[in-house]
């Protein structure tokens, strides 16, 4: 826009300067023209400046225009920036894995370092249509809150269909092998929706330097509706809920969230509702708690994690109402449960060594004056082999951590009637822990292989007790091990199937056995 300007500056002048050549010469002297000649040429001079006067006004008001819609127009280009700045962010929060159901859900959505080029342009053309789906949103209506700050919607969509050869506690998501009841078959066949999640994520203000945030998680595995076919109608159940202050090294967290002393678990698409290997190892429990982490640089490639925090002593009590909430066994102890946890990270080529140590107490009040000391140690790694392969493990001892699905969920154990002031009641000992192995054969598709143990002491099963607080029966070992596939062919579709055993052991009793075959199909949202 400026050449024009300019052009019509450069014609203007020039037009001028063919008129005045055009125009008899104006002399002096010997060949000076007569004064009526002379005064015409100046009349003809002075209409033309008057011409090129408005001419030059008119140039100067069209810059100041085209001024104008240069501050216009970079306006607009700072607004879209600021636009596209925000659309960025939030893919960056969508590309978060929101707690617990995250590692099962989704593989990692970077590329792992022996992607090939194929599969990193694949990537790209799929972050590239995420980000252009993300602007076009920008002028559609958003989720609504209450507040002026941003609410985003996640969760997934999961269909499991299963097929379990033998007896077991759960169709759609086992955990124990049971034995035969009279009315009980060989086997069963079904499909379930109840795994389903639904998450809501609320960005806040910063406060004193932290920036604040809030999630909550609801699944629809809290049991069944009382109508025909009722099986097929999950209620809505709460899993975490969560506040967080967030500075540059230290975090306050506060809500229900899972055992971050006790945090891995394995990699299942087949197992959300509750993590795979609970009861066979795998320490979990979703519990109140008030918890502070801070992270300390070690050097540039290795940091400590410190946490520590208090948690509602939960005992594994089945609740005594389902409309009044009375205290558990841990609650009604009168003190909260205590928890600590130190882990060491080192970067190795672009991939995380972690070791960690984590400690756990709560005291139970089981009524005239008796009370158990519940405690747990806990070890958990997660090791890179290589580009391709990754070993995770997690392994405690503890005592009266049923609460906490140890000792297969059982926490005390005694003789004679619990309503007898004489009997005696003995937290019970328990050892277990679970290792997988992961193979990531692409950025896509992975393979898991999986073991776990939990393995309540039989010898005090013997000689202290003979009633525990979950089972009819003492269960003394109980084993799980899995292998699946996980294929993510985008970041909002999966893929899995998965072959899962299980083996249970009665005290002195019986072994069962369960084989149970899972095929899931996840959308991510």
């Amino acid at each position: 826009m400026r050449r024009i300007v300019w052009a019509k500056c450069i014609l203007g002048t020039g037009a001028l300067a063919g008129v005045l050549m055009a125009q008899p010469k104006l002399t002096f002297g010997q060949n000076a023209e007569s004064p009526a000649n002379q005064k015409m040429d100046l009349t003809t001079v002075g209409t033309l400046l008057q011409q090129l006067q408005a001419q030059v006004q008119d140039l100067h008001a069209q810059v100041q225009d085209l001024k104008v819609q240069q501050q216009i127009a970079k306006a607009e280009s700072t607004e879209l920036r600021k636009e596209l700045d925000l659309a960025k962010s939030q893919l960056v929060a969508l590309a978060t894995p929101a707690n617990n159901v995250q590692p099962a859900q989704a593989l990692p959505e970077q590329d792992s370092p022996g992607a090939t080029t194929e599969e990193r342009i694949s990537k790209l053309e799929e972050n590239q249509q995420l980000a252009d789906s993300k602007i076009v949103e920008q002028s559609q209506t958003k989720v609504e809150s209450g507040s002026k700050y941003r609410l985003r919607l996640s969760g997934m969509l999961l269909f499991n269909m299963y097929g379990n050869r033998g007896n077991v506690d759960n169709t759609d998501f086992a955990q124990l092998a049971e034995r035969q009841g009279p009315l009980s078959t060989r086997g069963s066949f079904g499909a379930s929706l109840r795994q389903s999640q639904i998450g809501i994520q609320a960005f806040g203000p910063t406060i004193a330097g932290a920036q604040t945030s809030a999630d909550v998680q609801f699944d629809f595995s809290g049991g069944f509706s009382e109508t025909p076919n009722g099986t097929s109608f999950g209620i809505m159940r709460l899993r975490t809920g969560t506040v967080r202050f967030d500075w540059k090294h230290t975090s306050v967290v506060a809500g229900q969230d899972s055992l971050f002393f006790s945090p891995l678990s394995p990699t299942s698409v087949a197992s959300l509702a509750v993590p795979a290997l609970a009861y066979s190892g795998n320490l979990w429990s979703w519990t109140p708690q008030v918890r502070v982490e801070h992270k300390v640089a070690i050097s540039e490639s290795s940091s400590l994690l410190l946490q520590g925090g208090i948690l509602d002593s939960l005992s594994g009590d089945t609740p005594a109402s389902q409309y009044y909430r009375y205290p558990t066994r841990g609650e009604a102890s009168g003190q909260p449960a205590y928890a600590t946890r130190v882990a060491w990270t080192q970067n190795l080529g672009g991939q995380n060594l972690t070791l960690g140590a984590g400690g756990y107490y709560g005291r139970q009040a089981w009524g005239f004056g008796r009370s158990v000391d519940g405690w747990a140690g806990t070890i958990d790694v997660t090791m890179p082999l290589g580009k391709l392969f990754e070993f995770t493990s997690q392994f405690y001892r503890g005592r009266a951590v049923g609460g906490l699905s140890g000792g297969i969920g059982q926490s005390a154990i005694w003789q004679g009637s619990i309503l007898d002031p004489g009997t005696q009641v003995y937290g019970l000992d328990s050892v277990g822990g679970w290792a997988q192995l992961k193979y990531k054969a692409t950025s896509k598709l992975q393979f898991n292989g999986a073991f776990g143990q939990d393995n309540p002491y039989a010898s005090a099963l013997r000689t202290l007790g003979g009633n525990t607080t979950y089972y009819p029966v003492p269960l003394s070992k109980n084993q799980s091990s899995f292998v699946n596939f996980i294929y993510q062919p985008r970041s909002d579709i999966v893929f899995s199937l998965e072959y899962r055993r299980l083996k249970t052991v009665m005290l002195d009793s019986d072994t069962h056995s369960a084989n149970l075959v899972n095929i899931s199909v996840g959308y991510i949202f």
